[in-house]
């Protein structure tokens, strides 16, 4: 088992986590449907990436109470 040699201070510790915060995300508006999306990925919510369509979306998928 593994055990320290000397005491870590809390400013040593502290400066060794500095790097360790989350950034927050850095949306974008998708120039065809205006939700927000993320930089450089295909829209979520309308399948565009830039002025092209990439994915087709389908309106609503319709299930028969049998098969759910």
């Amino acid at each position: 088992m593994a055990v320290q040699q000397n005491k870590v201070s809390k400013s040593r510790r502290n400066n060794r986590r500095a790097h360790d915060a989350l950034v927050a995300a850095n949306p974008n508006e998708c120039p065809n449907c205006g939700e927000l999306k993320r930089p450089h990925h295909v829209c979520a919510s309308c399948g565009h990436y830039g002025d092209r369509e990439i994915v087709a979306m389908t309106d609503e998928i319709d299930l028969d109470e049998d098969a759910a």
